[in-house]
């Protein structure tokens, strides 16, 4: 099946660019509700599948022997701006583990963060590992992989901590993994359909506290990401903004390329997109529409609005195209 339509940028009355891609959604049981394009489209999910990644911290007890709290475990999910809170939080995270930052194998890059960023060009000071925006789901696997005794190049495939991750990513997602690549923080992402990652999102989103282990695991995570949105990204991020606008009821994620999900607990749904030229301003208009739709993000919010297909103002203030979703989307 061939990508479908979503989003079309026009200009002077002409078609300018096509976003195409597939999006999922299923539910509780699994079972696909509504799709566009391919769902067996394999993908690489990218930082979408954290709270995948996460599971072996909560399952194998780790989490709680660190006594680590709800922001904790938002922060293992994040993808965060590497502004002070998130930089400190993880500092601290490890110190506590009676780690520091050259035990992370993440690298490190400048914050996305401008007073951040700033504050180390004033101080002439290079960004550390803290600054990835992958370094809470680092601390995490730091945390897991203290408790389980494991080496400490944990990021390699034959870890006992990533073989703990893949078994959690084929259970969760039904499906086996097609595949790995090594993501931009050195971990390596397991490949799935974009079936497999709603299917995912779906048993995250019926989980209930009181299940069994799995199912408990599940919802501290969706619910730890949901109360802490300017943990899971940053000030400007989608997911911290729309997170925010819908009150906590619905967790969301984006991944890099075009990926994004959402799992909605009173629906007990989960939803998977990719887009596939990897354009985030699709992504996001996509999942915006996808949940205003589902009635969970009121389509009139200022962060809703932002998002969603609009005018395009250039820098005199003139309106010189339209973002609109593609006929027979939505």
């Amino acid at each position: 099946m061939a990508a479908a339509e979503l989003v079309q940028l026009w200009r002077g009355g002409m078609l300018e660019s096509t976003h195409r891609g597939h999006v999922v959604i299923c539910d509780e049981a699994g079972q696909i509700v509504q799709s566009w394009g391919d769902p067996e489209r394999v993908i690489f999910p990218r930082s979408s599948c954290k709270m995948i990644q996460a599971l072996p911290l909560l399952e194998s007890g780790a989490a709680d022997a660190a006594g680590l709290s709800d922001a904790h475990i938002a922060l293992s999910c994040a993808s965060h701006q590497g502004a002070h809170l998130h930089v400190d939080m993880a500092g601290r995270w490890l110190a506590d583990l009676g780690l520091g930052e050259s035990d992370l194998r993440c690298g490190s890059h400048e914050p996305y963060d401008r007073t951040e960023r700033d504050r180390l060009i004033r101080a002439n000071d290079a960004p550390c590992q803290l600054h990835n925006n992958c370094s809470g789901k680092h601390s995490g696997f730091l945390t897991a992989n203290k408790h389980l005794k494991g080496g400490s190049e944990y990021t390699e495939i034959d870890h006992p901590l990533q073989r703990a991750i893949r078994a959690a990513t084929e259970e969760v997602t039904g499906e086996t993994v097609a595949g790995y690549g090594i993501d931009g923080c050195s971990a390596p992402n397991f490949a799935m359909s974009v079936a497999g990652l709603a299917r995912a999102m779906s048993a995250f989103a019926a989980a209930r506290e009181a299940g069994n282990s799995r199912q408990r695991a599940m919802a501290r995570l969706r619910d730890a990401m949901a109360a802490h949105p300017d943990l899971v990204a940053g000030e400007g991020r989608a997911c911290t903004e729309l997170m925010r606008a819908m009150g906590g009821k619905v967790s969301i994620k984006t991944g890099a390329e075009a990926v994004f999900v959402a799992m909605l607990p009173e629906q007990k749904l989960g939803i998977a997109l990719k887009i596939e030229d990897g354009n985030g301003r699709a992504s996001e208009a996509v999942l915006v529409s996808l949940l205003a739709k589902l009635g969970v993000l009121d389509a009139n919010h200022p962060m809703a609005q932002k998002r969603l297909p609009a005018p395009q103002v250039n820098c005199r203030g003139f309106t010189v195209g339209e973002l609109r979703l593609a006929e027979g989307f939505c």
